[in-house]
């Protein structure tokens, strides 16, 4: 294993802002890209287990929730609208197929939105 200095890659060089964010999306470590930013569905191990970057001082706390309801309001209000409008169906009709595409996008968006967050923390250098 490599000994890695902060904020380089394996190459030696720091990773552009919108490599970080592509690294986190895809729930990677910002610096290597190659060792996991999650141990679980949103729980964060201490440290990349490749390149060693401590993940403690990268706090992303409310911000990816925020982003991922605004993200989902924008897909599921308009559908609905659209939908009671063209269509009007009942509502528990609306119901049944709202709630779920709301629950499903939401904890599916989540933890790629909090991944993005972090890096891009990371690359920002606004840790701590």
């Amino acid at each position: 294993m490599m000994d890695y200095r902060p904020g380089t890659t394996i190459y030696g060089s720091t990773p552009s802002w919108l490599d970080c964010l592509r690294r986190g999306f895809c729930r990677r470590c910002p610096r290597c890209g190659e060792g996991r930013l999650f141990s679980g569905y949103l729980s964060v191990p201490e440290s990349c287990g490749r390149c060693r970057l401590a993940f403690d001082p990268i706090r992303a706390d409310d911000a990816p929730a925020y982003f991922t309801i605004f993200l989902v309001g924008h897909v599921v209000v308009p559908g609905l609208l659209m939908m009671e409008q063209w269509y009007a169906p009942p509502t528990w009709v609306q119901l049944s197929i709202w709630l779920p595409a709301t629950l499903i996008l939401t904890l599916g968006l989540l933890p790629y939105i909090k991944g993005a967050v972090m890096a891009a923390i990371w690359s920002s250098k606004a840790t701590g």
